[in-house]
């Protein structure tokens, strides 16, 4: 029963707006007809059934296709066209006749037309991308459409699944020796205890369960108690990139694009230097395992309203990564510098702040608020010399 309701409603999906108007009209038109005996209603009536019946023909019978949308590349940068293209191939043992094919591409359409197919006939159509903004593009799902010259009636199938073109930002690459933040703490020890580590810290008398590689011969000789080297743990830095996402931290969306250009660039150089980084947006943290993985998702952030601002994300990263070494907030122009100071109080005590700003329009420049060095990037060229400043 459920099935033969389904099957119902896909056929009246097939009719039209135009096509409910002119049925609604006919029937409209039959009722006062029959009830007045005008035959300039009947007439009516007949040619809104007459028009039906001629769409009827056009959305009848089934194609078989094998549809494909086949990408140079599911990744491309900023302002690189994404090159692809659809293939279709008529699997009947019949020739199929020319149909629309449509694309949906993010909000956009693109649409083409098929010519008569025969059997195992496939045709391919390229198609073109540009890439002006970052996004994360729905591709699909394809239809073919088959519709009558009037608009009647409208068939629909779909062939594919949606699938996504990722439009990373724009990044640049740094210097090795600027990753983890200018001052790489690795390998400092700190004042936590461990049993296992590099930094050797004091001697200690055995205790059940204490691994015997680590017992301290000469000691032991000298004092007739096993005696057990005791290690100081040591500090593995841990980038945090802190990316603002809140509309009033940023000028404009192109002040937004340069943050996130910003962000890339320090995090895969620190990914790239082996480093332990991630990305922290307001409710989500980015692990940053893979370039890929990384630029995927800064492909698809967005400015919105936050009522917590750039001081929110000092909190999250003190709750998320407490065990941060280096914080670099990224940031617009309007982010007030009692806003960045605040956000570097609430970072983990040990750990380092920093604040970059995306300022397009203004100069490259470099001053401290507080303990927080903080550089202004007008543009995604200038980075290089900013972490420069920085390190200096």
């Amino acid at each position: 029963m459920l099935s033969l309701f389904a099957r119902i409603g896909q056929s009246l999906r097939i009719v039209t707006p135009l096509g409910w108007g002119i049925l609604l009209a006919g029937a409209v038109a039959l009722a006062l007809a029959a009830t007045f005996d005008w035959a300039e209603l009947y007439a009516v009536a007949i040619i809104a059934l007459l028009v039906i019946a001629f769409a009827i023909p056009f959305v009848l019978g089934r194609t078989q296709y094998a549809v494909a949308v086949e990408l140079a590349s599911a990744r491309v940068t900023v302002g690189e066209p994404a090159v692809g293209r659809v293939v279709v191939r008529n699997t009947a043992n019949h020739s199929a006749p020319g149909a629309r094919i449509e694309l949906p591409v993010g909000t956009a359409r693109a649409e083409f037309r098929t010519p008569r197919l025969g059997a195992g006939e496939e045709h391919d159509e390229l198609f073109t991308i540009p890439t002006h903004r970052r996004a994360v593009l729905i591709l699909g799902p394809v239809t073919s459409i088959r519709t009558d010259p009037l608009g009647v009636l409208r068939r629909e199938v779909r062939w594919t699944e949606p699938s996504e073109l990722y439009v990373h930002p724009r990044v640049v690459r740094l210097a090795s020796e600027t990753t983890g933040l200018m001052r790489d703490l690795e390998g400092l020890p700190t004042r936590d205890l461990a049993d296992d580590d590099v930094s050797f810290h004091a001697l200690r008398e055995y205790s059940p369960g204490d691994d015997l590689r680590h017992v301290h011969w000469k000691s032991t000789a000298r004092t007739q108690n096993l005696m057990i080297r005791q290690f100081e743990q040591t500090r593995r830095s841990h980038l945090v990139i802190a990316l603002s996402t809140d509309t009033d931290d940023f000028a404009d969306d192109d002040e937004f694009e340069l943050a996130v250009s910003i962000a890339g660039s320090i995090a895969l150089t620190a990914l790239r230097d082996g480093k332990a980084v991630s990305v922290l947006v307001p409710g989500e943290t980015i692990a940053a395992t893979t370039a890929n993985r990384l630029l995927d998702r800064l492909s698809g952030i967005e400015l919105a309203p936050s009522k917590s601002g750039i001081g929110g994300l000092g909190r999250e990263v003190n709750v998320a990564i407490p065990g941060a070494s280096v914080v670099i907030f990224v940031t617009g122009a309007p982010t007030a510098a009692a806003d960045i100071r605040g956000a570097a109080l609430r970072i983990p005590m040990t750990a380092v702040a920093l604040c970059v700003r995306a300022t397009v329009g203004e100069r490259l420049s470099r001053r401290a608020i507080g303990d927080v060095v903080m550089v202004s990037v007008p543009e995604l060229d200038s980075l290089r010399m900013a972490i420069r400043a920085v390190a200096a």
